[in-house]
């Protein structure tokens, strides 16, 4: 639709004010924004300010995608939701949030994961997308399919006390893999869920990816296209990096060796990595928990850290990840062995390790103590 057929009514005129008395901005640039349609990946962390403050600034059309239930853990930072939204999905949570705050915009919620199957067609229907997730697999998904259909990328992450902000594949400028141009090995990078985050940083990063949105949307000021913004709020200090178009990047480059979407779980290595340490015994929930009814012999070993076991514990003996080969003399050899962490990741790691020492007999808690707590004993904390 053309910008002059973009009509405001009088609610609109009151409620946006603020914005069209701006110079630089006035009644065009909420027009702009009125006739944008911006995907917004995730709606954790970052999502929740990223919504929050372009549903109210006036974006004409919000998609959301994510695949998440709202849990207690999320509340410590995930402002979109309330304890009412507990075992809801968060896209649904999200929508009726949104469309309570701002009843003149349309929200699209897609309640699965995002994947090289549906990424074109659903990215093909907006203007903007809005990168607010905390894996490389979805991160290098997003930024390819965005480069193949031409749109813009705000991305930003989080990371205990540091935050990104970038504007990727805009105006011809960079994308994400000339930053990155290849991932970090699996497990070197622990996610949130592992590492944690200061509950008030998603708020800060992504109120300035929300601003970065409306900057591409309207065409004022000048985006984060070709830098990177880094932000370290522990010692309240930021830097600003150049991002450079990488002659060899496999999208963009000068001889692209790359036309179509790929399997990116492959891509960063996490197959690769399963495959690499052999067949891991896993074990559900619900199986460990008729192991122990059993009144077998077993040792539960717990591989988190001392912070996480103080939260909730299930009674395993404590032995940090980083620990557990220095510690290979506690962990027995002639019974079962249930290793478990908070996802099941880090105990993967930890029998990993502890094979080339020679143990045949450790089994991984699929789903960690989460999954634990969710289906076998929902009275313990979630964290």
């Amino acid at each position: 639709m053309a910008l002059e057929e973009i009509q405001l009514t009088k609610e609109e005129l009151a409620r946006y004010s603020r914005h069209i008395i701006i110079p630089e901005f006035n009644l065009e640039g909420q027009k702009k924004l009125k006739a944008a349609k911006v995907l917004v990946i995730g709606t954790g962390g970052l999502g929740s300010p990223l919504l929050l403050y372009l549903a109210a600034a006036g974006v004409g059309t919000l998609g959301i995608i994510d695949f998440d239930e709202v849990d207690d853990s999320n509340l410590q930072r995930q402002v979109l939701f309330t304890v009412d939204d507990l075992g809801k999905p968060k896209v649904t949570a999200a929508k009726e949030r949104i469309e309570a705050l701002n009843p003149y915009i349309r929200v699209i919620a897609y309640n699965e994961r995002l994947t090289s199957e549906n990424a074109l067609d659903i990215f093909k229907d907006y203007d903007v997308v809005a990168d607010g997730t905390d894996n490389f697999p979805t991160r290098y998904l997003v930024n390819d399919a965005c480069v193949m259909t031409g749109i813009p990328n705000v991305y930003a992450s989080i990371f205990r006390f540091d935050g990104q902000v970038s504007v990727f594949n805009y105006q011809n400028g960079p994308n994400y893999r000339d930053l990155y141009p290849e991932p970090p090995p699996p497990g070197l990078v622990p996610s949130c869920a592992e590492g944690g985050v200061l509950g008030v940083l998603p708020g800060i990063i992504g109120s300035l990816q929300a601003n970065e949105v409306i900057k591409v949307i309207t065409g004022i000021g000048e985006t984060l296209s070709g830098r990177l913004f880094a932000f370290d709020a522990l010692n309240f200090s930021t830097r600003i990096f150049k991002v450079f178009k990488d002659p060899d990047n496999p999208l963009t480059g000068k001889n692209p060796t790359q036309t179509t979407l790929i399997d990116y779980e492959f891509f960063c290595g996490i197959p690769q990595a399963a495959e690499e340490r052999g067949q891991i015994s896993e074990i559900s929930v619900q199986e460990f928990k008729a192991l122990l009814d059993s009144g077998k012999a077993v040792q539960v070993i717990d591989v988190r850290e001392p912070h996480e076991y103080e939260l909730v514990n299930i009674g395993a003996e404590l032995i940090p990840l980083n620990t557990v080969t220095a510690n290979a003399g506690k962990i027995r050899k002639d019974i079962p062995v249930v290793v478990h962490c908070k996802g099941g990741v880090r105990s993967a790691r930890a029998i990993d390790a502890l094979k080339t020492q020679g143990f045949d007999n450790l089994i991984n808690l699929k789903g960690g103590i989460v999954s634990y707590i969710r289906e076998i004993d929902p009275t313990l904390p979630l964290y």
